[in-house]
Parts: structure tokens; sequence; C-alpha cells
């Protein structure tokens, strides 16, 4: 169908001079193995913006009993003098049942649909499944099951097409809900005020309702079930580590980023929780050393930049903490080396005890 035919939401507006090359555009779906994966899959999907509730609401039983929401949008103002363009900030929340999820967005659905500035999704990383639709308005689905979702996408009326042209090869700009005059608006926003309509308020509700928090882009990642599977048997070698074994590995990953994000800003626990937090280092270690390569790297590019920030953080590297002896690793296991340069009150009372800061 031509561009001006295709349902697109109020968000996504293609250039005149799209349309006036007569681009064709319908609803359908290409998909490829995902990269430095050998059995999971990434699926490009383009609907129509009045699809894209029922499309959901189809997926939903693919991701089990349990998901996390993720919501992108920009809920910071960027100085104008920047040379940079603004980035949207990711959340992500914690794990709850997907009914409740689907409850609490019904409210929500329309402007997350319509507004050209936010991103929503779900995903299961027991499950092995992930659907996000952009603020390009492109669904995307990382899937180890690929299938059963071609099968679902068949049921759907999407077909496979793979010269299928997507929001993001056209010329477009990008709208907010308030971009529109509101007699542009279709029925449903008839008469909202602007603080409804506005993304960052909406937006920030939603996060707040959830219970999420921010995550940063570099730390967006897929694990398929498959590859969780194998890091669980992976623990459970382990007497230490077995209780993790059951536990999202993402979750531990975003951990050790956390923590040493907390080391930039000044670490204010004290010494055996510094302990603790060098062990989820530990842990990472133990896994990258007892899995399949392709996973392995996989893993180490997911903290590469993380473990580079902490490295850079550390002084005094002559010295070295007692790292734990009762765990069979072969690195040498740079995160006991030194100490981070922005110690709290208790850190550094404790450093003293233990004649750290003795030539």
């Amino acid at each position: 169908m031509a561009l001006d035919k295709f349902d697109f939401p109020l968000g996504i507006a293609p250039w005149p001079s799209e349309l006036r090359r007569r681009r064709q555009i319908k609803e359908g779906y290409h998909f490829s193995l995902l990269e430095k994966s050998t059995d999971s899959y990434r699926f490009s999907i383009m609907a129509g913006a009045g699809r894209i509730a029922d499309i959901f609401q189809a997926f939903a039983p693919g991701f089990g009993e349990d998901a996390f929401f993720i919501l992108e949008f920009y809920d910071e103002e960027q100085e104008s003098s920047s040379k940079e363009p603004p980035n949207p900030r990711l959340y992500y929340s914690p794990y709850l049942p997907v009914t409740e999820i689907i409850d609490t967005l019904e409210p929500y659905l329309p402007r997350l649909i319509h507004d050209g500035f936010v991103g929503f999704g779900l995903a299961n990383s027991h499950t092995g499944m992930e659907l996000f639709y952009s603020e390009e308005k492109i669904l995307t689905c990382f899937t180890e099951n690929h299938i059963r979702v071609t099968d679902l996408l068949g049921r759907l009326g999407l077909n496979y097409d793979a010269r299928l042209l997507l929001t993001s090869d056209l010329g477009h700009d990008h709208l907010s809900l308030l971009c529109h005059h509101p007699s542009a608006l279709p029925r449903y926003f008839a008469g909202k005020s602007e603080e409804f309509l506005d993304y960052a308020s909406f937006c920030g509700e939603l996060a707040d309702l959830l219970d999420m928090y921010p995550v940063e882009e570099g730390l967006s990642f897929f694990l398929s079930r498959r590859e969780q599977e194998i890091i669980s048997r992976r623990l459970k070698e382990n007497n230490d580590f077995d209780c993790f074994a059951d536990e999202d590995f993402g979750e531990l990953l975003l951990s050790w980023h956390d923590f040493v994000q907390e080391c930039e800003a000044g670490f204010e626990g004290d010494l055996w929780e510094y302990h603790q937090s060098l062990k989820l280092r530990d842990i990472i270690q133990f896994v990258l050393e007892g899995v399949p390569d392709v996973l392995r790297e996989k893993i180490s590019d997911i903290i590469s930049e993380t473990d580079s920030r902490f490295r850079q953080m550390l002084t005094d590297c002559r010295k070295r903490l007692d790292p734990p002896d009762d765990i069979p690793l072969h690195a040498d296991r740079f995160w006991y080396r030194g100490m981070v340069r922005k110690q709290g009150a208790f850190l550094r009372r404790d450093l003293i005890r233990q004649d750290w800061f003795k030539p």
C-alpha cells in the first residue's frame, strides 16, 4: 500500500518527498539470526497502529506467567547548546505477572502507541522472548523459537517479506501528541489536558506505577532461554553459586554495573559490603570460564565497558584485597587489585583498620 494509506501512528510523519516518490509500505515481517548467537532470532515487524494492542495481547502467553516491562522515553531535558542529540532513557520494571502489566497498561496504550518519542515492550529472559515497539514504531521481537513466532504472525495476517520497507527506511519526523492540534486528534484524545498528552508526564506516571528503574542503553541485551539454561548448569557446579542458578543472570550483570556506578559516585558501604559486591564479578567470571565460546564472548561484550570503568577507578594497584580462595578461577581477578578512589567514611575506616594505607 502507498505511504499515505498505511495506518501510521500520530507520532510518525513521513516527509512529503517520500509521498511523492510513491514508495510502497505494507504490513509484514522479516527475520534473521541474532548477531553473536546460534539460536536466537530478531524479527522486524511492520503493523498499523490500530493493530499493536492486539499483537501484544496475542504475544502475551509466550512470555509465561511473569515478565518485565520496558519503557523508553526522553525524561530529561538536554541543554540546547549541546552538540549531541538527546537520547531516550531506558527503564525496566521488576518481573511482574503479565496480566498485571497488561491491566496497568490498558489506559496508557493509545498514548504509548501514538507518541513519536516513546517506545515500550515486554520481555522474559527465562522464556527467551522480548517484544518491543520502538519510537520508530517498528515492532522488534527477539526469540529462540522462530517457528512459533512465524506461526503466530501468520495467524495475525502478517506475512514474511524479505524486502519489507520499515519506518526507519523513510525520511520522517517524530511528533509528540502535543504537536497536533486538538481538533486533529482521534476521539480518545479529544478534550484531554496537556498533562494527559505529555509523554514525560504519562511515562513518568507509568514508571512509578510499575516501580521501574533506569538502565543504561548499552546494558540492553538479550539472553535466550537456552543460554540461561547453560549458565544455570554452570552455576550449579559450585555450591556457593547454586542459589543463583534459577535467577535471571541478566539481573546479576546489571547488579555488577550498579555497583561500579555507585563506586564512581562514591561507595558508601563498608568493607564487608564492598567484598560482597566484588563477589558478583567472581560469579560472572565463574560463568565465563565454563560456557561455550559464543556465549562467553557475548557476556564479555556486555560487561566490557563496566569492567573498563572499574579498572580506571582503581588506585594503589600494587596492593591486593584478599579474594575468596575457594572459588576455582583461572583469571587474574583485577577487581581485587587496588581500591576505588572515592571511598566513603565506612569503607575508609575499615581500610585504615586493615592497615591498607601503610606503605
